[in-house]
């Protein structure tokens, strides 16, 4: 019975058919999209657009909050890419990619302090899980924060979570197969620091950057950061000028018109994966919108995708 509730738990978060899931468990290392949606989730709260009212309605489904997962099946070892308003649902699903279903998370890597990408720490308390020092790496200021503001120090002075630290641009060496090296990138940057990851295996590089304000404030070249991995996770959290009823100036982001563009002329391109977006994107959808950016030869993550490594 609980073999068969996970297999459909799976099939409906994942969407996937089961030849897909038969190459799945054919894979010993792997990255998997728990989530593509911003911060806010999809739909977001008090929205009364067409785009969340499809939800109500039914015509589209819910989209989570940008996740990834990653999976060494040899050693039996999962660990979580932010921690989301949607964790309860996010780390069930990665824990049943392992054998032993009931094995906990080995780590969960953050990214920075907005809402979407932290928050979900709370389900590993005293109130919910009741975790027992599950390493949370975090860079000097995420760290900080975490330490000395509440609820969050509760977590660390109950023991529910290890506060590992991490460097820019230093390796972690997280299994035998598996490396991940935070590099830090410019966003708004409040309460922390902001990274993005480079994910290895013995084959593969994977480059992560959610949130980022613009490529053009970052001082590395994203067109050279991509050509020296195999696939590139982007923010795509906005598709172009004017899409919200505010200044985008407050909330900046590199639009997935801008990085279509720097991008146009480059046979990099079909490495990147579009992540991270806001609900009033189109491209989430099965839009006209998306049909054009993957005609350009762009990708667009969808939930429950497998990357291997």
């Amino acid at each position: 019975m609980k073999i068969g509730y996970l297999s459909l738990l799976f099939f409906i978060f994942c969407c996937q058919t089961p030849k897909k899931m038969e190459q799945t468990a054919s894979a010993e290392q792997f990255l998997v999209v728990l989530g593509i949606a911003q911060d806010a989730g999809y739909p977001q709260a008090y929205c009364g657009k067409s785009c969340c009212e499809a939800v109500a309605q039914g015509k589209e489904k819910r989209r989570h909050v940008t996740c990834l997962g990653l999976v060494d099946r040899e050693t039996q070892q999962v660990f979580m890419l932010e921690a989301t308003p949607d964790f309860t649902e996010q780390e069930r699903i990665l824990r049943g990619y392992l054998s032993d279903t009931r094995q906990p998370l080995s780590g969960i890597f953050l990214t920075h302090a907005h809402i979407g990408h932290y928050t979900g720490l709370m389900y590993l308390g005293r109130e919910a899980m009741g975790a027992k020092e599950i390493p949370v790496f975090a860079m000097p200021k995420m760290k900080f924060f975490l330490e000395n503001n509440a609820p969050w120090n509760q977590l660390v002075s109950l023991k529910n979570i290890k506060i590992e630290s991490l460097k820019a641009d230093s390796i972690v060496q997280i299994t035998k197969n598996l490396s991940i090296k935070p590099l830090v990138v410019p966003h708004r940057d409040e309460f922390s620091e902001t990274v993005g990851y480079v994910i290895e295996s013995k084959k593969k590089k994977v480059l992560f950057i959610p949130d980022i304000d613009k490529w053009s404030k970052w001082q590395r070249n994203i067109v050279e950061e991509v050509g020296k991995v195999d696939i590139a996770l982007l923010d795509a959290t906005f598709y172009q000028n004017g899409e919200i009823p505010r200044d985008m100036s407050e909330v900046p982001h590199p639009f997935i018109s801008e990085t279509m563009d720097l991008f146009k002329n480059s046979q990099n391109k079909s490495k990147i994966r579009f992540i991270h977006f806001n609900h009033t994107n189109p491209v989430m959808r099965q839009t006209k919108e998306r049909q054009w950016v993957e005609r350009q030869g762009f990708g667009v993550c969808t939930e429950g995708g497998i990357i291997k490594l």
